[in-house]
């Protein structure tokens, strides 16, 4: 099924194919921005984000230096041309990585502040979490299955210029909570998707939605917080094949109150990019920065390759 606002000279895919890689947030369902429109396609993407958060506070430590990298499958499939199936397997990669060296150099050649970076051997890998003196979560470099994420779109309301629908998903866990892979417990969502066409080139996408994740189930179990989000994404086509693309997504705190600004903070991420499209599948680049240094990673670079079935 093509999208509603597809015409003769231009088609739309959707916001950039981007989620919250903070680690401590990645395994609590984070939501992707979604198009209102259903189709039938096949996706997949490989992110890559570094964070930086090394503080503590009277009752938590949150150690966080490290590298991770997202390998994502996604598969969406229209149902009797009345819903959308989707699924989502994500592999991930913890590391210590290679960019701290260039990271420095950005920091001091613009005079941005580093948030203590420099004060750890470059790419030496850190993930430790602890309440009260007591282990949550002893994270391990190496690879594995992330938490597997199945949902379901039903379009509402449509005409020429609009779309609005409504979805739901589950998180099911597969992987090691104590290592920081997932949160051992199954997580679920529900989003409003809004499209609407501005022009015959420029269209927005507006998500609304609220996630309910299961608590951590770690060495200790940590509450985690029901959140709320939202986001806008604007697709402007510059020719045929070529569309500019710039949105933003913020979310409510997940964490229970810790103390640390860089986790207890609402996040908010910008992401810049462009998307080619050609013969029925296309490929987008994208850069995605923590607007406010809080709940997200120091920033995302994302590859997505789409092919429409």
């Amino acid at each position: 099924m093509s999208t509603c606002f597809s015409s003769a000279a231009f088609s739309f895919e959707g916001p950039l194919q981007i989620n919250n890689l903070y680690p401590i947030f990645l395994h609590a369902d984070q939501p992707y921005l979604e198009k209102a429109d259903i189709e039938n396609s096949m996706s997949y993407s490989l992110s890559h984000s570094s964070t930086y958060t090394v503080e503590e506070s009277r009752e938590w430590i949150v150690n966080l230096d490290m590298e991770i990298t997202e390998l994502n499958f996604r598969y969406k499939r229209i149902i009797k041309n009345l819903f959308e199936f989707d699924m989502d397997i994500p592999v991930l990669i913890f590391s210590k990585g290679f960019m701290d060296g260039f990271l420095e150099d950005y920091h001091d050649a613009f005079n941005f502040p580093d948030y203590g970076r420099s004060k750890r051997p470059d790419n030496d890998f850190l993930y430790e979490i602890r309440r009260d003196g007591k282990l949550i979560i002893e994270g391990k470099s190496g690879a594995k299955l992330g938490d597997i994420r199945l949902g379901v779109k039903k379009p509402l309301m449509s005409s020429d210029d609009y779309q609005l629908s409504v979805r739901g998903d589950i998180e099911i866990p597969v992987s090691n909570a104590r290592e920081g892979y997932s949160n051992g417990n199954i997580d679920t969502g529900i989003s409003l998707l809004y499209d609407k066409s501005i022009s015959e080139s420029t269209v927005t996408y507006w998500n609304l939605g609220a996630v309910f994740p299961g608590d951590v189930r770690g060495h200790e179990t940590v509450d985690l917080k029901n959140f709320v989000y939202g986001g806008l994404a604007v697709e402007k086509m510059l020719w045929e094949k070529l569309s500019f693309l710039i949105q933003l997504q913020g979310q409510s705190d997940i964490y229970p109150d810790t103390g640390i600004k860089a986790v207890d903070g609402r996040a908010y991420l910008i992401a810049i990019g462009g998307r080619y499209y050609g013969g029925g599948k296309s490929f987008e680049l994208s850069l995605t920065e923590d607007l406010n240094t809080t709940g997200a990673p120091d920033f995302i670079l994302n590859l997505t390759y789409k092919l429409i079935l």
